[in-house]
C-alpha cells in the first residue's frame, strides 16, 4: 500500500493546551495525529475534537482489549470521532476481532468514515524475556507472526508491530494488509524504553504503510524540522 506521508506523529500529553501546541505545530508536515491512552483518558472525545479537527487523518490508539460486546459498543462510541485507525489487542481473540470489524462495518453502513482496525501484536518496550515472565511462548517474531495472522484472519485491517518484524509480516500477511511501525527512531535520537527499534528509510523500506514517530518529534526544539528531517531519510 502507498501513503504518500507515512509519518504518524504520537502526542503522548494528557495536556490539552500542550496537545494542541503540538498539533499546530506539525498537522501540516505529518500524515496524521496519533492520540492515545494518556491523552484520551484525561480528555475524552471532546478533547480530541479540540486537538485535531475533520481534515486531519487521526490514529485513536487506544488499544482495546474485553469481552466481543463490550469492544463492539466501544468502536460504535467512537464513531463521532472518525478516526481513520483505531487499535485492540490481538490477544482478545478471535471473537474481540470480529465483533469489532462488524461494528466497524456498520458504522460505515450509516454513512460514517470506515475506520481501519489494527491488531496490536508484541508492544515495542517487550522483548523475549518479558515474553516469558508472563508465561507467552516467544521468540517474539514468533508471536508477532502467529497474532497477525490471527488479525487477518479476523477481518481486521492490520497490525501495529515493531520495525523488526515488517518483512515477515508483509510476506506472511499480503501487500494490502496495514503495517503500522512504532519503534521508529531517526539518525541520532535515543531508543528510550523502546527494545526493538529501527530508522525510518529501514523500516519502509522492510514494508511498513505508517511509521508512529513521537518524542523525536514532539520533544525536538523544532517539531516540524524534526519532521523534515525524517522525510528526508526516506528520499
Amino acid at each position: 500500500m502507498s501513503v504518500t506521508n507515512p509519518i504518524l506523529c504520537a502526542i503522548d500529553t494528557a495536556e490539552l493546551a500542550r496537545a494542541q501546541a503540538l498539533v499546530a505545530g506539525v498537522r501540516d508536515v505529518v500524515g496524521g495525529i496519533k492520540l492515545g491512552l494518556e491523552f484520551f483518558t484525561a480528555n475524552g472525545p471532546a478533547g480530541v475534537r479540540e486537538v485535531v479537527d475533520p481534515e486531519t487523518p487521526l490514529f485513536l490508539d487506544l488499544k482495546l482489549h474485553d469481552i466481543p460486546n463490550t469492544v463492539a459498543r466501544a468502536v460504535r462510541s467512537v464513531a463521532a470521532l472518525e478516526p481513520l485507525l483505531m487499535t485492540l489487542h490481538t490477544a482478545g481473540g478471535p471473537a474481540m476481532m470480529e465483533a469489532a470489524r462488524n461494528a466497524a462495518d456498520l458504522v460505515a453502513s450509516e454513512g460514517k468514515r470506515r475506520v481501519k482496525l489494527l491488531g496490536v501484536t508484541v508492544l515495542t518496550s517487550l522483548d523475549d524475556g518479558d515474553l516469558s515472565a508472563i508465561g507467552q511462548q516467544g521468540p517474539v517474531g514468533e508471536q508477532v507472526r502467529r497474532l497477525a495472522l490471527l488479525a487477518r484472519d479476523s477481518g481486521l485491517d492490520g497490525v501495529v508491530c515493531a520495525p523488526l518484524e515488517v518483512a515477515a509480516l508483509r510476506e506472511v500477511c499480503g501487500p494490502d494488509f496495514l503495517l503500522v511501525v512504532p519503534g521508529i527512531r531517526p539518525a541520532g535520537a535515543a531508543s528510550g524504553d523502546q527494545k526493538r527499534v529501527m530508522g525510518p528509510r529501514a523500516a519502509i523500506q522492510a514494508g511498513a504503510d505508517y511509521l508512529v514517530v513521537g518524542r523525536p518529534i514532539t520533544e525536538a526544539a523544532h517539531p516540524a524540522a524534526a519532521v523534515q528531517a525524517i522525510l528526508n531519510e526516506l528520499l
